[in-house]
């Protein structure tokens, strides 16, 4: 009987169907008294008159402009409310949602860009940058090595918000080091020398703006700067020898704090 029409009124179920909710939420707005039916069958079942009907499609309109219950009975029951006004308001709250949800959808494109590339900038600005002799497959080279760990979730997660002029104050932080660097080698600074640990350490906490760099994790990058050609020719263009004594000096640094750089691993 839930699903007919009755003695000139409908059903709870009819009513659902008609204005097209659950049966469950037509019981919850009469508990509510937000839309009760006021009809009868011979029988005592309550059922919804027209009029019913009509102001449960009044409720299921106002509630898909995102009106919440209360303030739906407000414009349906109290006569000094001024819809308009109501409508308006709810028009500059969803506005509101809706310049989030285009902010949030923008942060999502980023953050899927820079897991995808790495660094946000084209190649042009990344040689501007970083130097005519950075080459902006690096990031894709990075990504095959690297993309499945942590360590490549975290440096996408900082380069998604990371500003042209960070890049920029980052590129002259590093460069100021690799000439320090070069520097203190050309001055014969001692590996494992407090001046040369002080280099390894500033070298760390520079890297760590991208993730954080274990001294084990340091190792096994002084590693590759002396094997990897790309790095190797990087280090000594800029001066003869410093890829070698960049491993040398981050190797004693990390025995001074106890690990061993011949046995030293990713962790």
């Amino acid at each position: 009987m839930g699903d007919h029409a009755i003695d000139g009124g409908a059903t709870v179920g009819a009513a659902a169907d008609l204005v097209g909710v659950t049966v469950r939420t037509l019981h919850h707005w009469d508990e509510i008294g937000l839309a009760p039916p006021s009809g009868r069958t011979s029988a005592g079942y309550r059922l919804y008159t027209a009029s019913d009907l009509d102001r449960l499609h009044r409720v299921v309109a106002y509630r898909e402009t995102g009106l919440g219950l209360d303030a739906i009975r407000s414009v349906l029951d109290d006569a000094t409310t001024e819809i308009g006004a109501r409508l308006r308001e709810q028009r500059s709250r969803l506005a509101e949602r809706i310049r989030g949800l285009q902010q949030l959808d923008e942060r999502l494109e980023r953050m899927t860009d820079a897991h995808e590339r790495g660094i946000l900038l084209g190649d042009e600005e990344q040689t501007e940058i970083f130097g005519e002799d950075w080459d902006p497959r690096r990031s894709e080279t990075a990504r095959s090595v690297w993309g499945g760990s942590v360590q490549w979730a975290q440096f996408a997660e900082r380069s998604a918000s990371r500003t042209r002029a960070q890049w920029q104050t980052l590129a002259a932080a590093m460069g100021a080091l690799q000439h320090d660097l070069a520097d203190a080698m050309g001055r014969g600074t001692a590996p494992g020398s407090p001046d040369a640990d002080a280099l390894v350490e500033r070298h760390r906490e520079l890297f760590s703006t991208f993730f954080p760099l274990t001294r084990q994790m340091q190792v096994c990058l002084g590693r590759m700067f002396e094997t990897d050609a790309g790095f190797a020719s990087h280090y000594d263009g800029i001066s003869e020898g410093l890829a070698t004594w960049f491993r040398q000096i981050i190797d004693e640094s990390a025995r001074g704090h106890g690990i061993d750089p011949e046995t030293a691993t990713w962790q």
